[in-house]
This record gives structure tokens, C-alpha cells and sequence, in this order.
């Protein structure tokens, strides 16, 4: 009888942002007769709405903030004695490569990189650093993108340890509202927002393009669900602008494909971004897409795609000009079959995964044999 693989997948907290998600996707989406799956999850927090099978036991270090977290990591780790650990945000793979001299020799490392690593995309000298001088002690690194990996390599200088994977997306088919609802509702059309309410993600982009969008379309909404730094200047460029009635910021919310039912548009305003599980969840749903030209290029693969306008520059200007296109393009259509999701669907992406895991465990059983 074949003895299951111990994986453990690390997250900061539950409730996060789409880079918890994927790794929240992948534990569940392993195949319980070959792997014994755990989940720690770093901060305190409550588990109440994580969607996990029975199979996957969660583990929660209850500490505040991921740099308080070496003793009970390394105290899991040597209770587990995982044949891998998946660790899939960049602060938390810091401390998992930190730790790794002190955890079982057997013990394989991925790490899932979730964010550019370019000086042009504001990673700070020192953060660079960490990640050269970090990131060698991993077994690998996942990369979303070629563009994140070619990154990745510039810092590394090591090819062979990358590999590009695309993000799991969990199937999700929202139904469309219906004419009572639309009637009960605001008016529309409906666009929509998800992300950190910080600079990088162009919010205030997308409110001034909204301006410019309300004089052709006056029923437009819109709706940004997210939490950050961000929230109160946002909140008061909207009264400035004369749109706070039609602007709405329901803050964090655990589950957004709720929210895409009734909108029209998924906007993508981000000044810098890899490729955001938001849109690509958006896109699964067959919601329209319009989107800056973030930095960092996989957006632009969208380009000229049906169902998706890419705007010519990172401006609100730019911006505004695609929203209106496509709000004018679409007449009746509402939803748009996006042929280039098929890859990052759960069912198609997680087998990626797998044969990563598979292929790390048997060169650690090839280097104990040796």
C-alpha cells in the first residue's frame, strides 16, 4: 500500500485577497488517496468561511502578523514532518526560506510568487535583496506569468528553478438578474471593481474615468469591493467629483463572485499587476472585461480578445474612452464565452500543480536513494 505525501499549504490569514484563495483552491483540489493535505494559516482569524473538504485539516497558529510566527511554524512543521511545503505569499515565503536550515532535511519547498519583482514596480533595494538571498534555498518557484518568471530569472539568475503555472479558478456560474431585480435595483449599467484600495490598483483612475463615463451613460454604477490604505481619499475624490450617489465601497467582501450577477462591466484599473485571480474569476463568470495597460504586460495578452477592451495608456482618460466603447459594443449582450480562461480553470490548471508536486517528491526520493 502507497503511504499518502504529508503537503502542507501555507497561508497568511483566511479572508485575504486572491493569492489566499489559490492556495486555498489547491489544497482542496488534491486528490486525498495520494496526499495528506494540511492548511496553516498564520494570523489569527476566524476559520469560519473557509470551503475546505473534511480530507484537509486546518491548522491555526494564532499569531498576529507573519513575522511573529517562527516558533509555531517550525513547532508544525516538526509535529507534520511534511514530505512539502507550498507556501504561496512573498513575506511568508521569506520566513518558510529563512526557516528551512531548521526544518527536517527531507522537507521540499515551493513557493508561489505573487507579485512583480521589478524596481519599476516599486519592490524596494532591501526586498530585492530578500529575494536573492531567499529565494535559492527553494526547491521551486511558481510564477503566474512569463512575465513575473523572466523577472524572477533576472533576479535568480537560475531559470531552472522557475516554473510558470497558471492560478486555479473555481467554477462558479452566477446566474443573471432578473428584470424585477434590475427594476428593484439602481440603475445601470453596473461596473465592477475588486482589489486593495491602494495606489497600485488605479481606483483613482477608474473614479475620474467614471466621471467622463456618467455624461454618456447617467445611469451608470459602480461598485469597488475591497479594504486599504486608500479608502477615505478615494471616498472624498468621489464627492469631488460629483459621484458619491452612484459610487458604492462595500469594503472586503469573502466572496465577490456574488457580486457579478448584476454588473455589466469588470473593470481592471491597475497601474501594475500580474494577473489578478479578480479578473480571471470575473472572466470564468463570462463577465465583459475592460482593463488599463497595467505594468507588467499580461493584461496586453487580452488585447483585441472578444469581450475585452484594453485601454491604449494607464490613464483615466484612456480609461474612460474603453469603458465607453464597451458599454456602447455590447447593446444586449451580457454575458461573453471568454475561450482564453480554459487554461486557469480549476479542472484544467490544478492538474499542472499536481505533476509540479509529483515531480519535486520523486527527485527527493532520486537524491535519498543516491
Amino acid at each position: 500500500m502507497t503511504t499518502r505525501k504529508i503537503v502542507l499549504f501555507l497561508i497568511p490569514h483566511l479572508g485575504g485577497g486572491g493569492a489566499e484563495r489559490v492556495l486555498v483552491h489547491l489544497a482542496a483540489g488534491l486528490p486525498d488517496e495520494k496526499f495528506a493535505v494540511h492548511l496553516g494559516v498564520v494570523s489569527r482569524g476566524s476559520l469560519g468561511n473557509i470551503n475546505l473538504p473534511a480530507s484537509v485539516t486546518v491548522h491555526a497558529m494564532g499569531v498576529k502578523r507573519v513575522r511573529f510566527a517562527c516558533v509555531p511554524l517550525l513547532r508544525l512543521i516538526w509535529k507534520l514532518k511534511p514530505d512539502l511545503i507550498y507556501s504561496g505569499i512573498f513575506h511568508l515565503n521569506f520566513l518558510v526560506l529563512a526557516l528551512r536550515p531548521l526544518m527536517p532535511r527531507r522537507t521540499r519547498c515551493i513557493v508561489r510568487q505573487n507579485g512583480l519583482t521589478a524596481a519599476q514596480a516599486g519592490t524596494s533595494r532591501r526586498t530585492r535583496l530578500f529575494y536573492r538571498v531567499l529565494y535559492p534555498r527553494a526547491t521551486t518557484v511558481v510564477c503566474q506569468t512569463e512575465t513575473m518568471a523572466a523577472e524572477m530569472n533576472a533576479l535568480l539568475g537560475n531559470s531552472a528553478k522557475i516554473r510558470v503555472l497558471p492560478n486555479p479558478v473555481m467554477p462558479s456560474s452566477p446566474t443573471l438578474p432578473s428584470a424585477e431585480d434590475l427594476q428593484q435595483g439602481e440603475p445601470g449599467p453596473h461596473l465592477l471593481a475588486v482589489g486593495r484600495l491602494v495606489r497600485e490598483k488605479g481606483f483613482d483612475l477608474l473614479l475620474a474615468a467614471f466621471a467622463r463615463v456618467r455624461e454618456q451613460f447617467s445611469n451608470a454604477h459602480l461598485t469597488i469591493l475591497g479594504k486599504g490604505s486608500e479608502e477615505a481619499a478615494l471616498k472624498a475624490m468621489s464627492r469631488e467629483l460629483g459621484i458619491e450617489a452612484c459610487v458604492a465601497f462595500p469594503g472586503y467582501v469573502d466572496h465577490p463572485e456574488e457580486w457579478f450577477p448584476r454588473a455589466r462591466l469588470f473593470v481592471l484599473s491597475s497601474r501594475q499587476e500580474a494577473m489578478p485571480n479578480a479578473l480571471l474569476e470575473a472572466a470564468s463568470c463570462g463577465l465583459p472585461i475592460v482593463a488599463a495597460p497595467a505594468l507588467g504586460g499580461s493584461v496586453d495578452a487580452l488585447r483585441g480578445l472578444p469581450g475585452c477592451w484594453i485601454a491604449d495608456e494607464c490613464s483615466a482618460q484612456a480609461l474612460a474612452k474603453s469603458l465607453c466603447e464597451a458599454l456602447h459594443s455590447l447593446g444586449a449582450v451580457r454575458r461573453i464565452e471568454h475561450a482564453w480562461i480554459e487554461p486557469f480553470r480549476m479542472e484544467n490548471a490544478l492538474g499542472g500543480h499536481e505533476a509540479l508536486i509529483d515531480e519535486v517528491l520523486a527527485e527527493r526520493r532520486a537524491g535519498a536513494q543516491a
